[in-house]
């Protein structure tokens, strides 16, 4: 009972702990390439294209059988030495050992070879580029809550503002300075704030749950370590698109993928090809038999008769094709409309590419302008938010007014954070095309 209890306390310990731990972006990153699924999938599909190579390695070496077989006869027999018909039941039997490589079929086994390496290859491409979406997915998770948690502190500035105007505009009409419906109006903003609060917790909650699922941990405590994204440059980190793209031709795996695709097809052909050439088989033989009468015994004893019976032999297989329906022609021009459909889709994948760089370069135009729009206008709602809070203080602005002021100020406020980090993600997308993104 004692050790049940203790065990107990272990596991809440362990679980308080777990709840406790503030992700880094890397852990997150690491945990969530380790945990996802699709990942494990494509690992197995990595171990299935190895295989493929263990086998085509193995069509070079030669291969070796052994055989057995058995008769059991019943009935009359001749016998030579009386010249009678005889009553007998033998029991007979051979054995054998075969061996047969391949000693050219068109350099076959050696394409096929190659074939299957470039499998290996392509299945890391793959497995490559599922960790490269998962990972950007991760950093969009992450900066999601860095987000909502920053935007959340603003509202609570703003809601703690509004609470100690309350309790000015509260003194105020105990005095009888301000009428009733001021002190009503400064509530609903109170508690309007407060939803607005409540609000981006909500947003916050929800941020921390899609990055938890995820990475596949526990939501529930789940939080993140703050990192300091700082304001972002003013000057965008590259001159145009054409340089990125430049620089992720040589790195995304999907362009890879589709070079590779293009061995392959090569191989195809060169594969289909070798049908239109002759093979030759080398083999080798061992052979030999024995019999044994179940009513007088063996007349030889039984290894004696193995050996005396003993044959080998060795040999080769010519064979050299001279028609068969045009079907070695046929797949050999439809591996080369393969080829061709695969240059095909790399030109594709180069247009995607290039297409998709191009719109995310655009989308880093645009964002900074946003962001420093927003910036501009924060600065002019801050000036107008002072202003207007010496005219209510002189009492030549009325409440109403100096909330619409004041809205107008905590809308630039979430305005400029919402931009600030949409920035910031799409900076860190055209960083990852160039391969500059560094997780820390």
């Amino acid at each position: 009972m004692k050790v049940k209890v203790l065990l107990f306390v272990f596991f809440l310990t362990l679980m308080s702990t777990f709840s406790q731990k503030k992700w880094t972006l890397k852990e997150c990153v690491n945990q969530a390439l380790e945990k996802n699924l699709t990942i494990q999938q494509n690992k197995l599909s990595l171990e299935l294209a190895k295989k493929d190579v263990e086998i085509a390695k193995g069509n070079f070496l030669p291969n070796l059988n052994a055989s057995s077989g058995g008769n059991l006869n019943f009935g009359s027999g001749f016998d030579y030495v009386t010249q009678n018909r005889v009553a007998t039941s033998i029991f007979g039997g051979s054995l054998g050992l075969n061996a047969g490589y391949t000693v050219f079929n068109g350099f076959r086994n050696t394409n096929t070879f190659k074939q299957a390496q470039l499998g290996v290859a392509s299945s890391l491409l793959d497995l490559q580029k599922i960790e490269n979406d998962i990972s950007l997915s991760v950093v969009n998770g992450y900066l999601n809550i860095l987000f909502a948690k920053e935007n959340l502190n603003a509202f609570e500035v703003q809601y703690n503002i509004s609470k100690k105007q309350l309790e000015a505009v509260a003194a105020r009409f105990q005095s009888g300075i301000i009428a009733k419906g001021d002190l009503l109006n400064t509530k609903s903003t109170v508690a309007t704030n407060l939803q607005s609060v409540i609000a981006q917790e909500n947003a916050l909650n929800i941020a921390l749950l899609n990055l938890a699922q995820l990475l596949q941990v526990p939501s529930e405590g789940f939080d993140i370590a703050s990192i300091l994204v700082g304001l972002p440059s003013s000057q965008l980190l590259y001159e145009n698109s054409s340089s990125v793209y430049q620089k992720s031709l040589n790195r995304m795996p999907e362009i890879t993928s589709a070079k590779l695709a293009i061995e392959n097809a090569a191989l195809n052909i060169k594969i289909s090809e070798s049908y239109f050439l002759p093979s030759v088989v080398a083999s080798a033989g061992l052979t030999t038999n024995y019999g044994y009468n179940l009513k007088s015994g063996p007349d030889i004893a039984f290894f004696n008769q193995l050996d005396d019976n003993l044959g080998y032999g060795v040999g080769f297989n010519l064979n050299i094709p001279i028609f068969n329906r045009f079907q070695t022609k046929n797949n050999v021009e439809k591996s080369k409309i393969a080829k061709e459909i695969s240059e095909t889709r790399l030109a594709s994948e180069k247009v995607r590419l290039k297409q998709t760089i191009e719109q995310a370069f655009l989308d880093v135009k645009s964002a900074l302008k946003t962001y420093q729009a927003a910036t501009i206008s924060l600065e002019s709602q801050n000036e107008a938010f002072k202003n207007a809070q010496e005219r209510y203080n002189y009492g030549s602005m009325t409440l109403f007014d100096f909330d619409l002021v004041r809205t107008r100020l905590v809308t630039a406020q979430a305005t400029l954070i919402r931009s600030k980090y949409d920035y910031v993600f799409k900076t860190k997308v055209l960083q990852f095309y160039a391969g500059e993104l560094v997780l820390n």
